[in-house]
């Protein structure tokens, strides 16, 4: 186990450590090869890791920070959690990577790009296996600036390059938080051992317990693009599309779902901070399917779902269902994968046109991305049957068990948001694949797409659909894969048993409210009305540009943030450095200046003017002396 844990994070850093100082000198072929193979070479020792796994295991390699009693070792915890995510988290990338040498094959910067894939991959196992929190923080920042450097790959582009700074920037107001719990916890437990702050929760008062909570809370906000921390994931979409799968599927939005979930145990205790978890999630879900209604841009679209779907993960955790939130973060890895690596094939024909309302019709044109993408559709859209309808209705069944009037609101909110995502998410399959008589494509006929895109939407589509089979609810029959597997770790378990009628009846009608979406989007955009409606929306629906700049949360940062920030460096550098500050060294040096030309007036070189000045020197010292005698 100690050598596969070891080559699980080994594999993918040497690949991109050999690309970054070899691959210029490689062929194409070779680097290519050697980005994919470490990458699917972790997968088959997480796997191997899988079969031989028994119980958690703590593994220390080599010491690392150490002062006084101050000790983070370089240790790796491999768990059931840990262990899900891996293979999770390998075997996706591998496919992301694999697509990536389709995606990229006319790009001059290959090197640049599979060096920066494959640390990111290896930051993200770094964050999932560590044992402690300095190991975790490290992985933390690693995907933090990964995915600055891939967000603005292409960073000739001024948009790019400010997306990538925009992300960096958001994202760090999260890992400060995250920074100070985790000192503030050495401090308070002398320990920074995940597995040891897990079981010491109880030596607080609950109010150090609520703030620890917010503070991760923040943290976990940052990384996962949850209110008021999400304004950078939209725009992230500047980078290639194979980055954005990798970002929203496998790696950076993951991270903060994953440290809340780890982290339960110590703060699991605190209703408040639940209660700040759960609203946190359910606010994000439905504020990002609003804006996914109204965005034309295919990928902003894909983007919006990410955060929505992400804060369903948090509403999971917020109610303490670890086990359901776990399942749809799994789930939701394939089909998000999924779906970004269609658009990017849907991209790529159309020479990178991605508004929807200049595609259609292309269901006959690119059947071999149709077919995937509608598998990944309807598991967003939480279609009966499909893997996103279990791992979905699992949390809004945890929250409706949990009750009250927070978390009932909080229900009805979810059901709202689900009602929205499957409107959104068939809108924009009906737009871009169905249709299209009436709608302009692209100037130039639909291009090639590379083979090697097109296969590895297979697996994800198979998963996704099919991945409900890890975890069917009990009244189906059948034994909860997922749930007999993580549900023995500490906070995993459920905390109460869902009636099998309960359970029955909230599935109908959390099917009603997926086929209510789906019936809307058809009506709206399929058949005669599509033209209309199209029409409509460019002309400019009402709220509609509320929806398309995201309830304007950028002009509201900037009139909260920016704009003071910039009147204050402002009158800083005006009202104080420049007329303070170098206005008074100016001025004396002026003074010094002036004082220093008087003496050197009497320097003219003329006999006459040395006479006057010694005669007057003469009458000063014989005016003196007459003074004293005096």
């Amino acid at each position: 186990m100690k050598l596969y844990l070891a080559l699980i994070l080994l594999l993918p850093l040497c690949g991109g450590l050999l690309n970054a100082l070899l691959g210029r000198n490689l062929p194409r072929l070779a680097r290519e090869s050697i980005a994919c193979g470490v990458i699917w070479g972790a997968f088959v020792c997480s796997v191997l890791a899988f079969l031989q796994f028994s119980a958690p295991e703590r593994i220390e390699y080599a010491s690392w920070l150490s002062d006084f009693d101050f000790k983070a070792p370089i240790t790796l915890y491999l768990d059931q959690l840990s262990l899900s995510l891996a293979l999770m988290i390998t075997f996706v990338c591998g496919l992301i990577h694999l697509y990536s040498v389709g995606y990229m094959k006319d790009d001059p910067s290959t090197v640049r790009y599979f060096t920066l894939l494959n640390i990111f991959v290896f930051a993200m196992l770094t964050l999932v296996l560590a044992e402690n929190l300095p190991l975790l923080y490290l992985g933390w920042e690693g995907v933090g600036f990964c995915s600055y450097a891939l967000i603005g790959f292409w960073y000739t582009d001024d948009k790019n390059a400010t997306a990538g700074r925009k992300a960096f920037i958001v994202t760090r107001i999260g890992d400060t938080a995250l920074g100070i719990a985790m000192v503030w916890m050495f401090q308070l437990f002398g320990t920074v051992s995940i597995t040891e702050l897990n079981g010491m929760g109880f030596l607080m008062p609950a109010g150090v317990i609520t703030a620890l909570g917010i503070l991760l809370l923040i943290g976990a906000a940052g990384k996962s693009a949850q209110l008021p921390l999400s304004v950078w994931l939209p725009d992230a979409m500047a980078g290639p599309t194979p980055v954005s799968a990798q970002i929203h599927a496998a790696t950076m939005v993951t991270a903060g779902v994953y440290l809340l979930a780890r982290m339960f145990p110590l703060i699991g205790s605190s209703p408040t901070t639940l209660g700040a978890i759960a609203v946190a999630g359910g606010a994000t879900a439905f504020y990002a399917a609003t804006c996914a209604c109204a965005q034309r841009d295919l990928k902003r679209i894909l983007a919006y779902s990410t955060i929505s779907q992400i804060g369903y993960m948090v509403l999971g955790i917020g109610a303490g269902a670890l086990t359901a939130s776990t399942f749809h973060l799994l789930i939701h890895a394939f089909f998000k994968a999924l779906l970004f690596l269609g658009a990017g094939c849907v991209i790529t024909a159309l020479h990178h046109q991605q508004d929807i309302f200049r595609m259609g019709g292309l269901k006959k044109q690119l059947p071999a991305v149709y077919w995937p993408f509608l598998a990944g559709a309807l598991c967003l859209a939480g279609f009966p049957g499909s893997g996103g309808f279990f791992s979905k209705d699992a949390i809004l069944g945890a929250v409706f068990e949990r009750g009250g009037t927070l978390y009932g609101t909080l229900f009805a909110v979810g059901l709202v948001t689900a009602l929205m995502t499957a409107f959104y998410t068939f809108r924009m399959l009906f737009v871009v694949f169905h249709d299209g008589a009436s709608t302009p494509l692209c100037p130039r006929p639909v291009g090639r797409v590379e083979p090697i895109m097109t296969l590895t939407l297979i697996p994800l589509a198979l998963i996704a659909l099919f991945g409900g089979l890890l975890n069917l609810p009990e009244f189906l029959g059948s034994h909860s894969i997922l749930s007999a597997f993580i549900g023995v770790l500490p906070g995993f378990a459920a905390a109460s048993h869902t009636s099998s009628a309960t359970e029955i009846v909230l599935q109908i009608i959390a099917a009603t409210v997926s086929l209510i979406g789906l019936g809307l989007a058809w009506s709206r955009y399929t058949g005669q009305r599509r033209a209309e409606s199209l029409r409509q929306e460019e002309s400019g629906l009402p709220f509609s540009g509320f929806l398309i700049n995201g309830w304007y949360l950028d002009s509201l940062y900037r009139l909260l943030f920016i704009r003071p920030f910039v009147y204050l460096s402002r009158f800083l550098w005006r009202g104080v450095d420049e007329a303070v500050i170098d206005g008074t060294l100016d001025g004396v040096a002026r003074f010094t200046m002036r004082l220093g030309r008087l003496p050197a007036g009497w320097s003219t070189g003329r006999v006459a003017t040395s006479l006057v000045a010694l005669a007057g020197g003469a009458a000063a010292v014989l005016g003196y002396v007459v003074w004293q005698l005096i």
